[in-house]
């Protein structure tokens, strides 16, 4: 019985990871539209917190044009205890519309 909850606990974990991945993708990309606008870092770092409450956004400038932004979050309950981070980027043109 003990090997089962395991099994089960285990599967559950990587559902919430998945979940959250996705939740972060999402926000992420948002974020590198908004930067790719012209909003600044503040803004668009506000907006992902509330998509991903807890996520931390770093953005940066690429050759091409291209403005880059990274978000990193540590997941809820038992799994965030064990210092995993999950982490999504995105890339956006600078100055698009």
């Amino acid at each position: 019985m003990p090997a089962v909850l395991l099994v089960l606990a285990t599967a559950l974990g990587g559902v919430q990871l998945s979940g959250l991945h996705l939740r972060l993708q999402d926000a992420v990309a948002d974020a590198a539209r908004m930067l790719g606008r012209g909003e600044d870092v503040a803004t668009a770092s506000a907006r992902a917190g509330r998509q991903v409450p807890g996520a931390q956004l770093s953005a940066r400038t690429e050759g091409g044009g291209l403005v880059c932004a990274r978000l990193v979050a540590i997941p809820d309950g038992i799994i965030g205890l064990t210092g995993l981070q999950v982490q999504a980027g995105a890339c956006a043109l600078s100055g698009g519309e």
